[in-house]
């Protein structure tokens, strides 16, 4: 699939995200929507960066930024929901080119997720699990050598990594509004392909990212028969 295939279809699963939210917001006999906005308080994420097949060295990255978004849900019954909106995320790796060359790269990612949720809806205590469809925006990345950072770079839509990056994910939420959360990221977070003076950077890098994150959320506005309220 091409770029602007890409670009289409995430546009347009965006879009019908929206108009089913607006839908629902203002058809009173239709099932009753409300929006949650939360977010990852803290993410770590877990990689095992290899090239061609050596294991490299590296260590679990920890961000707090911009790792939030909105989410539509509706409830089937007072044990089993659905859920879907629009999130931002930060993931990326950390590992040791050499002995004594560490690199730093990180993707911003805005993705629509779809899930279930199952468990005591009414009081907030619940597992949920699915999946995200999820478009690399910004690309950066960190050189450092003994320690002291050599250079840095920073793309909007760059290359360096696939710009679709699909994951699934599971966790649970309890009635205080935090819980914790597992996401995978099953495709290479590096794109092998990508050429940069007349080289090809990643030619035989793979890594794979996973994170564990302390996750939060809060009702922002519940749609109820054609009204809303706080």
């Amino acid at each position: 699939m091409n770029m602007k295939k890409i670009i289409f279809t995430f546009t347009l699963l965006t879009a019908v995200v929206l108009q089913v939210a607006a839908q629902y917001s203002s058809e009173p006999k239709k099932k009753k929507w409300y929006t949650t906005r939360g977010g990852d308080a803290g993410l770590v994420s877990f990689s095992n960066v290899s090239r061609n097949g050596k294991m490299l060295n590296n260590v679990p990255r920890f961000t707090a930024f911009l790792n939030t978004g909105t989410n539509f849900n509706t409830d089937f019954s007072k044990h089993v929901g659905f859920f879907t909106g629009i999130n931002g995320k930060n993931i990326g790796v950390i590992y040791d080119d050499t002995a004594n060359t560490r690199w730093k790269r990180r993707v911003l990612l805005l993705g629509v997720p779809a899930g279930f949720k199952f468990g005591n809806l009414e009081k907030g205590n619940f597992f949920y699990i699915g999946a995200q469809a999820d478009l690399a925006i910004n690309y950066k990345e960190k050189k450092f050598v003994d320690g002291d950072k050599v250079s840095k770079s920073n793309d909007w839509f760059g290359k360096q990594t696939p710009l679709f990056m699909p994951s699934v994910f599971a966790g649970f939420r309890t009635s205080k509004k935090v819980g914790l959360k597992a996401q995978y990221f099953p495709n290479n977070f590096f794109n092998q392909d990508f050429t940069k003076d007349n080289s090809r950077p990643f030619a035989g890098m793979e890594a794979n990212v996973f994170f564990i994150t302390l996750s939060y959320d809060f009702t922002m506005r519940e749609f109820v028969s054609g009204s809303t309220r706080r």
